[in-house]
């Protein structure tokens, strides 16, 4: 976990909002306090007294930035890099690098692939582990990965969600998604349900300017992720 630690307010005000920005879990000190037992990295000031036990990142007050980024390669360097994905049409992100959450995303799903493709674009041995639920969004996902992916069983992960926190819920799982081991899979055939197939085509019909609706063969290359809405209706209207 990184630390805070710092008698600077422009310092401590800056890396906290970076790593808010990230998702990165966290946690704040006064200098010279005792610092939690999980600590891996503590940032602080150039004039702020610090402990030898740990690493420690001195930041800049005009680039908090930089020592962020340094904060958190130390971290990745640190375990191995797992990343936990609640599938859906934008993805909770969870990048662990062992028990420490050191990114997190919300993203479209179309987006997603790269994301995390970044994320452990210089990790040694990452594993990718993607919830069993929204079958056709997390098998699309899955085929876009290039990487060692598991198949966990989602149930429970999604955790209550307390007054202000709406819209935690995604990357929350994704972080339990990551700690749970899960089946190793290569892709994902899913054969789309008659109601998926429906969902499909009424979603076509809404987002059709002329009330259109695509067919079951279309709403199946839909499914499988060979076409967006909009271009299944490009065809639709073509034929």
């Amino acid at each position: 976990m990184i630390v805070v630690a710092t008698a600077d307010f422009t310092l401590y005000h800056g890396v906290v909002a970076e790593l808010r920005e990230r998702g990165v879990e966290f946690t704040t000190v006064e200098p010279g306090d005792d610092l939690p037992d999980r600590t891996r990295v503590l940032i602080a000031g150039d004039e702020d007294r610090t402990p030898d036990a740990v690493e420690v990142v001195r930041a800049d007050p005009a680039d908090p930035r930089r020592a962020v980024e340094t904060a958190l390669s130390s971290l990745r360097d640190g375990g191995q890099t797992v990343v936990g994905v609640d599938p859906g049409e934008r993805p909770g992100i969870a990048v662990l690098s062992g028990d420490t959450v050191v990114a997190a995303f919300h993203v479209p799903l179309a987006d997603a692939a790269d994301v995390i493709a970044e994320e452990i674009a210089d990790a040694t041995g990452p594993v990718v582990r993607v919830g069993d639920g929204a079958r056709l969004k997390g098998a699309s996902l899955i085929d876009d990965l290039d990487v060692p992916v598991e198949m966990v069983n989602e149930t429970g992960t999604t955790p209550h969600l307390g007054t202000g926190a709406r819209g935690m819920g995604d990357v929350l799982a994704a972080v339990n998604i990551a700690r749970r081991a899960g089946e190793q899979v290569r892709e994902r055939t899913i054969e789309p349900t008659t109601g998926e197939l429906d969902v499909i085509k009424a979603r076509s019909r809404e987002q059709s300017a002329n009330n259109r609706e695509i067919d079951e063969a279309l709403a199946r290359r839909v499914a499988a992720g060979e076409l967006t809405i909009e271009e299944a209706l490009v065809e639709h209207r073509e034929r």
